[in-house]
C-alpha cells in the first residue's frame, strides 16, 4: 500500500492504529516505510482520561495551533465513515441483546438508541451527517432508527457466528430491506387471528370439559399454532411434499387438532377413557400419540406426520431425522428438498439435553444430513419449576446451535407479524442453503408444568405477571381493531364458530364414539405384520449355489487401476478361495454374502455405526481404500446394474442419536434392512432411552413396527468390563409379547440366514444379535457354501456328534449342556480333551422369542438324559440364565433337574484382569463337566 502523501483507506484504520501503537512502544517492531510515516506525524497521541471519549489517533485537529489540512480532513471523514461502519456491524452482531423478546416485560415506551455514540468516536454532531456504511445510506440518525427497528424491536437475530459472508449478506439484505417487517393484507391478518383463536378456544374448551385432566396446555404460547401452520405453507411454496414433526407434550394436543387435522372427538375420547379393557398393559398417554394426515396447501397436497414420542423430551428428534432421511431416499430426493423435518422443543430441554448437540453435529454429515431441519423452541422461560439461571450457563437456550453456521431467530410470541416474518426467513433459508435453522419463540406458560401443578410455589413473581397479562389473541384483536381490520363482533364470531365445532365434536363423542385400537398398518406397511412369532411361518432363506459363487467372485474383484493395501490383497484372495469352495467361509464372508444376495435381489441395506465400514475387528472391509490415491471402492455397490443400494456409514462417536436415527429410518423402510452396529456390545448403554422407549415398546405403545437390527459384539475374552458384555440379561428383561428377537448366532451360515430372514419374512420386529469377536477368526466357527445354499436359521442347534450322521450314541448321554454363543466352542474343545461322550452340547441360537418347542424336541432325542445344565460365561445376573430358567421351568417341559454353571453374580459384568479372566473361564469349563449339586434353581 502506498504510504506518505497518499490517503489511508478507512477500512484499514484499525490496523494502522495498531501499528502506530506498536511503533510508540518499539519503533523497530514495524517496517521502515511505516516508521518513516509515523515519524512524520509528530505527536498525535490522543489525550486520555475520563473527560475524553475514545477516537482515532488520526482524527483531524490542529497541530501546533495550525488548521487541519485538507488531507487530514479527508482522513477524518473516512475515520468517521469507518466508525459508522463499526456501529452498523455492532447492530447486526449484538442488536438481539436489546430486542424486546420477553412478553412479560413492558415494551420500551419510546424509540431509543441502544449503543452509545461515544463508544465509536461519534457524537450528536454526527447525527445529521450522511454516511454510506455496510450497504446502507442515510444520515446517522436515519441509519440508527433503521437498525433499531430491524434488530432491536421484537425480533432478535444472531448472525455473528456465521463465517460465510454470502449467507450473512443474504440474511441482512432480507431483513434490512423491510426493517424485519412483513406486510399482511386483511385476509392474512384474519387467518392469523383465526389460528390464534383456534389455539386459545381449544385449550379453554378442554379446561372446562375435562376438569383437572392433564393436557400440558399451550396457553401463553398460542403463537406456536400459526407459526407451525406458516412453516407448512411456506415449505409447500418451496415444493416440500411432506413434513415430519417431532415434539414433546406441551401443546401437542393443540397441534394435533389445529394443525394435523385430527378430529377433536378422537382427542375427547382419549380424555373420556371409558373402556378399561382396551389397552391393558399397552398404549400410551394421549399427549404422546402420533398422527398423520394429508393437507391441501394452496392446491398442493402436503402429507403431515406427527411422530409419537415418550416423555424423554428430545429423543424423538433423532427418530424424526431418520424417518426424514428414509423418506428422502425412497423418493430418490438427493437434494433433500421434498421432505422437511420440523422439530418443536422446550427451552429447558433444548439447552439441557445432550442429544441436541449430537444432532447438530450430525446435521451436515453425508450419511445423516436431511437438508436442514427447522427447529422451533417454545420458550416459556421455565423448566418444570427451574428458572433459566439454574438450567443453563448461556444467555439463550439456543446457544448450542451456534456450533453450526446457521441463523438463530428470537421472536416475541405476542407479535404475530414478527412471527410471520421469522417463519418466512427461516423457511426460505432452509430452502436456499439446505441447512438447519432455529426459531426461539419467546412466550410463557399460563399454568404450572401441568394443569394440576401450582406454579406460584416456585415462580411467584412471574405468575403474578402472568395472571394479570392479557392473552395473545386478546392483544391481537385490539391491534386489528385499532387498524380498522376487524370489529369486536367479527372477532367474537370467529371464536363462536370454533366453540360450535368443538361442542358438536364433544356431543358426538359422548353419544357413543369410542376409542379404537390402532388399525392395521397401511401403505408401505400393508404387507407386514407384528404380533407373535408363532403366527408367522418360517421361510427358506437359502440361495442357489451358482448365485453365491458368482456374487463371491464379484465381491473380490477390483476395478482397473485400483491399488489395494497389501493385506487387503491377501484378504480378497482368501475370500475368493471361499467363494470357490477351497476354504470354509468365515464370519465376515457369511455377512458379505448375506448383504450381496439381498441387494442383488432388490433389498436396500443401510448399515451405520462407529467404524463399521472396516469393522471394529477388521473383519468387514466393505469400503476399500486405494493404497496410493486414497480413493474408495465398495464392491457391494458394484455387483450388477439395477441392484439395490448398499449404504454403509461410519457414524459420529455417538450412540443415542445414531441409534435413534436408524430406528427412525427403519420406520419408513419396512422393505429394507436397517442395521446399527456398536463398536463394542455395551456401548449401546448410552442409547438406553432409545432401546427402552422406542425399540422395546414401540409396538405396544403406538402400534408401530420396526425391523431395525442391532449388532452388539459380545464375548468374554479378558478385555475388561466395557469390552466384554452386551448385557444379555438386560435385553432379555425387556423381552415380552414377542416384542423383539434376541439372537446369538455361532456360525457364518446361521448369521447369513438370520439376516436374510429379517427381511424376507413379513414378520417385522427389532432384531438384536450378539455378534462375535474372537469367533470372527476361530477356525471352527466356519461354514460351507452349501450351508448357505440350503436351509434356514435354526433357533436351536443340536449336538452334531449325536445328530443324524453323527458318530455318537444319543442313548448314552446322561448330561445335556445348554449354552449360547462363544462358550460352545470352549465346551466342545473340553469334551474332546476329556473324551466325554456322555455329554451333549446344545446351542440356543435364538434366546427370544423363547424357542421352547425346539428345545423340547431336541431334548427328546436324549432318552436317558439325567441332568440338564445351563452354561454361560457371563455372571449369573448378566447372561441368559435367569431368563432361560424362568422360561424352561414355566414351560413344563423339564423332566430332569436343571442346574447352572456361571460366574458368580456381580455388579460389573467382567473382570479387568486378563489373568483373572482366564482363571474364571477355566473354572466354568471344568465345572460344566464335573459333578454338580442340583437344586431348585
Amino acid at each position: 500500500m502506498a504510504i506518505g502523501s497518499q490517503p489511508l483507506p478507512s477500512n484499514n484504520l484499525p490496523f494502522i492504529e495498531e501499528l502506530y501503537a506498536r511503533f510508540l512502544e518499539d519503533e523497530s517492531s514495524v517496517d521502515e516505510a511505516w516508521r518513516n510515516y509515523f515519524r512524520g506525524l509528530g505527536d498525535r497521541t490522543p489525550p486520555t482520561g475520563p473527560a475524553f471519549a475514545p477516537r482515532s489517533i488520526f482524527a483531524p485537529r490542529a497541530m501546533n495551533g495550525a488548521p487541519a489540512s485538507e488531507h487530514e480532513k479527508r482522513l477524518a471523514r473516512e475515520a468517521a465513515q469507518d466508525r459508522v461502519g463499526q456501529l452498523v456491524q455492532r447492530y447486526r452482531q449484538q442488536g438481539h441483546v436489546f430486542a424486546h423478546l420477553n412478553p412479560l416485560q413492558p415494551a420500551p415506551s419510546s424509540p431509543v438508541s441502544h449503543f452509545e455514540l461515544s463508544e465509536f468516536g461519534l457524537d450528536e454532531s454526527s447525527l445529521d451527517k450522511t454516511f454510506t456504511a455496510g450497504g446502507l445510506r442515510g444520515t446517522l440518525r436515519e441509519l440508527i432508527a433503521h437498525l433499531e427497528e430491524t434488530y432491536c424491536r421484537t425480533i432478535g437475530v444472531e448472525l455473528a457466528h456465521i463465517e460465510d459472508p454470502e449467507v450473512r449478506d443474504w440474511l441482512q439484505t432480507r431483513m434490512e430491506s423491510t426493517q424485519n417487517h412483513v406486510a399482511l393484507d386483511r385476509s392474512q391478518q384474519i387467518k392469523l387471528l383465526t389460528d390464534l383463536t383456534d389455539a386459545e378456544i381449544f385449550e379453554q374448551f378442554l379446561h372446562t370439559s375435562f376438569v383437572g385432566a392433564k393436557r400440558f396446555s399451550l396457553e401463553g404460547g398460542e403463537s406456536l399454532i400459526p407459526m407451525v401452520q406458516l412453516v407448512i405453507e411456506r415449505a409447500a411454496s418451496h415444493d416440500v411434499e411432506e413434513v415430519v414433526i417431532g415434539m414433546a407434550h406441551r401443546g401437542r394436543l393443540n397441534v394435533m387438532a389445529n394443525v394435523m387435522g385430527m378430529p377433536p372427538r378422537e382427542i375427547f375420547a382419549e380424555f373420556a377413557d371409558e373402556d378399561p379393557n382396551l389397552y391393558i398393559g399397552r398404549g400410551d398417554v394421549k399427549y404422546h400419540l402420533g398422527y398423520s394426515n394429508d393437507r391441501d396447501v394452496d392446491g398442493k397436497k402436503v402429507h403431515l406426520s406427527l411422530s409419537f414420542n415418550p416423555s424423554h423430551l428430545e429423543f424423538v428428534d433423532a427418530v424424526v431425522a431418520g424417518r426424514v432421511r428414509s423418506k428422502q431416499d425412497r423418493r430418490k430426493d438427493l437434494e433433500r428438498r421434498k421432505v422437511l423435518p420440523l422439530l418443536i422443543h422446550g427451552d429447558a430441554a433444548f439447552a439441557g439435553q445432550g442429544i441436541i448437540a449430537e444432532l447438530f453435529n450430525m446435521a451436515d454429515l453425508p450419511g445423516y444430513t436431511v437438508g436442514g431441519t427447522v427447529h422451533v423452541v417454545v420458550n416459556n422461560q421455565v423448566g418444570f419449576t427451574t428458572d433459566p439461571r439454574d438450567a443453563r450457563s448461556t444467555r439463550y437456550a439456543t446457544d448450542v446451535a451456534k456450533m453450526l453456521q446457521i441463523p438463530i431467530f428470537h421472536v416475541n410470541g405476542e407479535d404475530p407479524e414478527s412471527v410471520v416474518q421469522v417463519v418466512q426467513l427461516a423457511t426460505d433459508f432452509r430452502a436456499r442453503y439446505g441447512k438447519d435453522v432455529v426459531i426461539d419463540l419467546w412466550c410463557y406458560r399460563k399454568h404450572g408444568h401441568n394443569e394440576g401443578d401450582e406454579p406460584t410455589f416456585t415462580q411467584p413473581e412471574m405468575y403474578r405477571k402472568i395472571h394479570e397479562h392479557p392473552s395473545i389473541r386478546e392483544q391481537f384483536v385490539k391491534k386489528l381493531e385499532s387498524l380498522g381490520q376487524v370489529t369486536p363482533e367479527q372477532a367474537e364470531e370467529i371464536a363462536a364458530a370454533r366453540r360450535k365445532v368443538l361442542d358438536e365434536q364433544l356431543a358426538e363423542q359422548r353419544s357413543g364414539h369410542k376409542r379404537k385400537r390402532p388399525s392395521a398398518m397401511a401403505g408401505l406397511w400393508a404387507k407386514y405384520a407384528g404380533g407373535f412369532e408363532r403366527d408367522t411361518a418360517d421361510i427358506s432363506t437359502g440361495v442357489a449355489l451358482p448365485v453365491l459363487q458368482d456374487l463371491a467372485a464379484k465381491l473380490t474383484m477390483l476395478p482397473p487401476g485400483f491399488t489395494a493395501h497389501p493385506k487387503i490383497v491377501r484378504f480378497l484372495e482368501q475370500r475368493r478361495e471361499m467363494g470357490e469352495g477351497k476354504r470354509p467361509l468365515d464370519w465376515g464372508m457369511g455377512e458379505a454374502l448375506a448383504f450381496a444376495t439381498l441387494v442383488d435381489g432388490g433389498t436396500r441395506i443401510r448399515l451405520s455405526g462407529q467404524d463399521c465400514e472396516r469393522g471394529t475387528f477388521s473383519h468387514r472391509h466393505s469400503v476399500l481404500h486405494d493404497y496410493t490415491s486414497g480413493g474408495t471402492y465398495t464392491p457391494l455397490n458394484n455387483l450388477r446394474e439395477g441392484q439395490a443400494d448398499y449404504e454403509v456409514r461410519n457414524s459420529p462417536l455417538s450412540e443415542v442419536s445414531v441409534l435413534g436415527y436408524e430406528y427412525g429410518y427403519s420406520l419408513d423402510t419396512p422393505d429394507g434392512l436397517t442395521i446399527w452396529e456398536a463398536q463394542f456390545g455395551d456401548f449401546v448403554n448410552a442409547a438406553q432411552v432409545i432401546i427402552d422407549q422406542f425399540i422395546a415398546s414401540g409396538e405396544d405403545k403406538w402400534h408401530r413396527l420396526s425391523g431395525v437390527t442391532l449388532l452388539l459384539p459380545h464375548a468374554f475374552e479378558g478385555q475388561g468390563p466395557e469390552h466384554s458384555s452386551a448385557r444379555i440379561a438386560r435385553w432379555l428383561s425387556l423381552s415380552a409379547d414377542d416384542n423383539m428377537q434376541v439372537c446369538n448366532a455361532t456360525t457364518p451360515a446361521q448369521f447369513f440366514h438370520l439376516l436374510r430372514r429379517q427381511v424376507l419374512r413379513p414378520f417385522r420386529k427389532p432384531l438384536v444379535v450378539f455378534s462375535p469377536k474372537s469367533l470372527l477368526r476361530n477356525p471352527e466357527a466356519v461354514s460351507s457354501l452349501e450351508e448357505l445354499a440350503t436351509g434356514e436359521f435354526q433357533r436351536v442347534i443340536d449336538d452334531s456328534l449325536f445328530a443324524a450322521g453323527g458318530e455318537g450314541d444319543a442313548s448314552k448321554v446322561r448330561r445335556v449342556l445348554l449354552c449360547t454363543g462363544k462358550v460352545y466352542y470352549e465346551l466342545l474343545a473340553e469334551r474332546r480333551d476329556k473324551k466325554r461322550e456322555d455329554v451333549a452340547i446344545v446351542r440356543i441360537e435364538q434366546l427370544y422369542p423363547n424357542p421352547i418347542a425346539e428345545i423340547e424336541r431336541t431334548l427328546g432325542r436324549y432318552p436317558n438324559m439325567a441332568e440338564l445344565v445351563w452354561v454361560q460365561e457371563e455372571p449369573a445376573n448378566h447372561g441368559a440364565w435367569l431368563h432361560m430358567w424362568n422360561a424352561l421351568v414355566n414351560s413344563g417341559i423339564l423332566r430332569v433337574p436343571l442346574a447352572q454353571v456361571t460366574r458368580p453374580a456381580a455388579a460389573s459384568p467382567a473382570t479387568g484382569s486378563n489373568a483373572s479372566h482366564k482363571l474364571e473361564q477355566r473354572r466354568i469349563i471344568e465345572t460344566a463337566f464335573a459333578p454338580i449339586q442340583f437344586s431348585s434353581r
